[in-house]
């Protein structure tokens, strides 16, 4: 049996557990293991290897990345889950993975770095390498209800945004799938065939959840209803191409849309 490393084992790496110990001896690398990759790490083997870590809050490159791959010294397979904010404003166009990156964010500077490190170490030691970038990811316990709670508002209709999403379940088994052997190597955007603005996903979970929908306002004043944050959200619009996902990896998403995932009895805003 392979040996499987992953590295930070969180809501997505748990939900692709069981399928992947059928397959693998997994070795966990994870805070709650004791391991910081905020420093140096002790060597370590695997024939392949999972990053979930994703990058530290500040700065705009990766030295979490930096120091796993300092401390591998084997490894046959990489898939790294990485974000969708990598491609920055597209001002709504549909998005495939031949688009170039334009971050934005430091946050999203930072899994550019990722990217790039994770990219340069594998060209050199010929190993495949599987970058999935997803965007908004919901279930049950992943969802906006304490902003609907709060009553924060969202961007009037003719200011908003689209917004992209994947069911962590889905993200899970795409994950699976890209740990196959004969899994083709490269980029994809791993999102369901949901298209809808950022307002439309908050009314839609308000309804799900039987909370009231937020108020909307425009752009000019959204500023001082939301976070710094959150207004980085507001300021970027693009629709992800899913298909290479479909037709190389021959994923078939079992929630396609929002609509089924938050139907699914595991994906209602309840508490």
């Amino acid at each position: 049996m392979e040996e499987l490393l992953i590295a930070g084992f969180g809501d997505i790496a748990r939900r692709a557990l069981p399928a992947l110990a059928g397959r693998f001896r997994v070795t966990r690398l994870s805070r709650g293991c004791g391991v910081d990759l905020d420093r140096p790490i002790a060597r370590c083997n695997a024939d392949a290897l999972l990053h979930c870590v994703p990058p530290a809050a500040t700065g705009e490159d990766d030295a979490r990345t930096t120091n796993l791959l300092a401390a591998l010294e084997r490894v046959r397979r990489v898939v790294y889950i990485s974000t969708s904010g990598v491609y920055g404003d597209c001002s709504g166009a549909l998005v495939d993975e031949t688009r170039a990156v334009k971050p934005q964010t430091d946050r999203a500077r930072r899994r550019v770095s990722a990217e790039a490190q994770l990219t340069r170490w594998c060209a050199e030691r010929a190993v495949p390498l599987l970058i999935l970038r997803s965007p908004g990811i919901y279930a049950a316990d992943r969802l906006p209800l304490e902003r609907l709670r709060a009553g924060l508002a969202v961007l009037r209709a003719a200011d908003d945004v689209f917004t992209n999403h994947v069911h962590a379940d889905d993200l899970a088994a795409v994950t699976v799938r890209a740990l196959e052997p004969e899994a083709p190597p490269g980029i994809y955007n791993v999102s369901d065939d949901s298209e809808l603005h950022m307002g439309d996903w908050m009314d839609l979970v308000a309804l799900h959840a039987g909370l009231p929908k937020p108020p909307r306002v425009p752009k000019s004043r959204i500023g001082a209803h939301v976070s710094p944050e959150m207004l980085t959200f507001m300021n970027e619009s693009r629709r992800l191409d899913n298909r290479r996902m479909k037709t190389v990896l021959g994923v078939r998403l079992r929630y396609p849309t929002v609509h089924q995932g938050l139907a699914h009895e595991h994906a209602v805003g309840i508490d």
